[in-house]
């Protein structure tokens, strides 16, 4: 009876009751319909008797069988859930860091704080639950966004301009590339892509980098062996769910011409692909005969089929050639640089027809991250890489020693390859304990590290000519850069091969009580073997070592208000003999003969109080801490014997901000002051010296004001003291003088997609110098000059 007729007080009126859309299983009682509906009625209608009336409810009909196949199930619900995300990513109205409707920008830094970009919210690994303002620890992020208007195009050129971060030379037993100490500490083997040790030594570039992370203090519960003073995290492009089409191109008075290209393409709602190119040719300023080509390329690719499971995958090749420069002499009797006293800085003591230096980087990665729940899942990433480092260059020194106005030269040369196959599973549970939140992080990392290397002979056949005392010597202010080269330099045949196998198991557990009170657990377990096979004139030697490392970390962090944080936190490292894997010889950091395969790691352990602010509506985060870090068990050679037992110690103050003031003034700085000193040596001259080799006091602020909305002008500058030479003290006498250096910018948004900008890079032209080698007869890497940039940038 689904037609029967009801009364018209039931059908008509705002209050009245559409009875066809009722919908239930059985029958209705009308009695009940008209008892819910009295409101509705005059008092006569409310006291009438209605006959009981039933009516049928409508029959459900069967929904006719889908059309759809599997795969389009599959694309709509890829549909919704595209649409749903980019829904939930834009704010109501448009906020400074997004695009005109209000969306973050398609090429956004996932890491960074959008209405501050050069403040990162959080670190890239999983590893790393808690915001950044939540660690128990400093660390330094350049985001995306800071790289380019700092016009850091190298890693290099980052630990040039970050204060507590030192550049080092390759010494005579290490590999001539990218080495940095932090706090102090050398940490050139410290260096991971996305969470991945990459021990190249090699010469890195940024153009497919989305941010940089400096991991001050030990760190081996996150990263493993070494990581005495900290770490240094590249963080990859990746394919991102947003079309976006940019193209930049520069030109310099260092000749430079630079152009990088970056898309990103969405092909369906479920996989989307990355391109960026980077091409470069250029010299640097300030120095002769000295140039930088570059290319390079990344391809990145992200497949999510659900909600569940997500796959990226990218591969990254760069190629960098140039002249090799190693520096001007050091004159250790007037204590100074010989361009700082008399000699022309552009002045270069390489042969143009036989010097030479060559990187390539090629590495492919490979993430699986699935969430079985809310509160499991589990990543797992595969990396395989290799990289060829190559180079032949000239060292000077001894300036005057054999005659007024003469300098010794001297060769160095390298072939180096290293492959890596690295596998690591992070599996993540989260689960409350009563108003304890709770985030542990256990994982596996199981890696091979092979590295072979030769160096190249008859580098001198053509210098018969120069010889004094069997020493190259040379005019110190015209040397001869272009003497003739008729035979080609050869591999001497004579290679070192290193094998490193590591296995290691981790667990990182952080306990967070209501956002006031947060506890951060790690501890690593490391097993450790390399074997290297040398092969000299004299025959094959053999060497090996295998360590155990364990070690851990506990931080604690108290927010007494949610924008303040104190904290405190201790954490170990340990360094295994051998780990400097581009070194020849223990005196260096390499592995010994075998004789001396049963010494331990080198111990470090740190602590470091701390307090973190989020000033500004939370878009500037301020840090500062007190660190000390403790070096035990460390080696010396003693003629040809390696010693274990050094120490020594740094202990400083470190001051960081970065973020925005206001919406239109940006802010990145740092200030680290530390004190070392020596405290056990087998050399009592050695005991109470500071360490050799680093700036005991830096600093670097850029700050960045917007005019207008399309003009904004930005400075930098960049203080480093004196560093001591030395072997392992700082007893020789011998200094690099402190420096300041100033660069400026300034953009001009031109039309909604394209901007311009001038860059000039140490404005005054300063003399200073990068590196000291550390021998008593020492040379120093002496940094560009005076550089200007004109920048075109597209985005579309």
């Amino acid at each position: 009876m689904v037609g029967a007729k009801v009364p018209r007080t039931l059908r008509g009126g705002h209050a009245a009751f559409d009875v066809a859309n009722i919908n239930t299983a059985g029958k209705v009682s009308m009695a009940a319909l008209a008892a819910a509906g009295a409101v509705g009625f005059g008092a006569a209608h409310a006291q009438s008797q209605l006959p009981p009336v039933n009516i049928d409810a409508p029959s459900t009909r069967p929904k006719p069988p889908s059309t759809q196949t599997a795969e389009q199930k599959r694309v709509r619900a890829a549909v919704r859930r595209a649409a749903k995300r980019q829904q939930q990513a834009a704010p109501a109205a448009p906020v400074p860091g997004t695009n005109a409707e209000g969306a973050r920008a398609p090429d956004a830094n996932p890491y960074a704080n959008p209405d501050a970009p050069y403040k990162a919210d959080r670190l890239a690994s999983p590893r790393f639950t808690e915001p950044l303002a939540n660690q128990p620890r400093t660390v330094t992020v350049l985001t995306k966004e800071l790289l380019q208007d700092k016009g850091a195009t190298t890693l290099k050129e980052i630990g040039r301009s970050t204060a507590g971060v030192t550049l080092g030379t390759g010494e005579g037993g290490n590999a001539f590339g990218d080495r940095f100490f932090i706090r102090g500490f050398d940490a050139r083997n410290d260096v991971f892509i996305d969470g991945v040790r990459d021990p190249a030594i090699s010469i890195r570039e940024n153009f497919f980098t989305e941010q940089v992370e400096i991991l001050r203090g030990p760190a081996s519960s996150f990263a493993g062996r070494g990581t005495a003073g900290g770490a240094i995290n590249i963080v990859t492009k990746q394919a991102t769910d947003r079309n976006f089409y940019n193209a930049e191109t520069e030109f310099g008075t260092d000749k430079t011409k630079r152009v990088t290209v970056d898309v990103n393409q969405v092909l369906t709602p479920t996989f989307a692909i990355r391109a960026n190119g980077m091409f470069q040719d250029g010299e640097v300023a300030g120095r002769k005969y000295v140039f930088d080509d570059r290319w390079g390329g990344l391809l990145a690719a992200k497949w999510t089929p659900t909600d569940y499971l997500k796959v990226t995958a990218n591969y990254v090749h760069s190629d960098i050639s140039g002249m090799a420069d190693f520096g001007v002499p050091y004159n250790a009797a007037l204590r100074l640089p010989v361009t700082s006293i008399n000699v022309p800085r552009d002045t270069f003591y390489g042969f143009v027809n036989r010097d030479f230096q060559k990187a390539k980087q090629d590495f492919g990665t490979l993430n699986i991250e699935y969430e079985f729940s809310p509160i499991f899942s589990i990543a797992n990433k595969t990396r395989v890489a290799h990289s060829v480092l190559d180079y032949i260059g000239t060292l000077p020194s001894n300036p005057g020693v054999n005659g007024p106005d003469t300098v010794r030269l001297a060769s160095q040369s390298r072939y180096q390859t290293t492959d890596i196959y690295a596998n690591v599973t992070d599996a993540t549970f989260k689960f409350n304990t009563g108003p304890v939140k709770h985030a542990l992080v256990v994982g596996a990392e199981f890696s091979q590290e092979k590295v072979w290397r030769d160096s190249y002979a008859g580098l001198t056949a053509e210098l018969s000519g120069l010889q004094v005392n069997n020493n190259t010597v040379v005019s110190l202010f015209n040397p001869p850069n272009l003497l003739p080269f008729n035979t080609r330099p050869t591999l001497a045949g004579l290679p070192t091969s290193i094998d490193v196998d590591t296995k290691a198991v981790y667990a990182i557990e952080t306990a967070n009580y209501r956002d006031m009170i947060i506890l951060n657990l790690g501890a690593r377990f490391d097993d450790y073997t390399i074997d290297s096979t040398s092969r000299t004139n004299a025959g094959v030697t053999n060497s090996g070592n295998h360590s155990g490392m364990f070690n851990w970390n506990a931080g604690l962090v108290i927010k007494p208000i949610p924008i303040a944080s104190i904290y405190g936190a201790y954490a170990t490292s340990s360094n295994p003999l051998g780990a400097e894997l581009d070194a020849n010889n223990a005196t260096y950091g390499g592995l010994p003969a075998s004789q001396f395969a049963a010494l331990g790691p080198e111990e470090n352990r740190a602590a470091e109080i701390g307090t973190k602010w989020e000033l500004f509506n939370k878009r500037l985060l301020v840090t500062g801490a007190l660190f000390q870090t403790d070096k035990s068990n460390a080696r010396e050679t003693q003629g040809n014997n390696v010693i274990a037992g050094a120490a020594y110690t740094v202990r400083g103050i470190d001051l960081e901000a970065e973020g925005k003031i206001t919406d239109k003034w940006s802010l990145y700085g740092g200030y680290v002051l530390m004190e070392s000193r020596v405290t056990q040596s087998i050399d009592p001259a050695q005991v109470g010296a500071k360490l050799a080799n680093i700036a005991h006091q830096s600093f670097n602020v850029l700050t960045k004001y917007k005019f207008t909305d399309p003009w904004e002008v930005g400075v930098q500058a960049t203080y480093a003291s004196e560093i001591y030479g030395g072997t392992f003290g700082a007893v020789n006498g011998n200094v690099l003088p402190s420096h300041w250096r100033f660069d400026a910018f300034t953009e001009y948004k031109v039309t909604k997609n394209i901007t311009a900008k001038v860059a000039v890079n140490n404005i005054f032209d300063t003399v200073y110098y990068d590196a000291f080698y550390r021998s008593n007869t020492p040379f120093v890497f002496i940094a560009p000059g005076r550089s200007a940039y004109f920048t075109l940038r597209a985005k579309f």
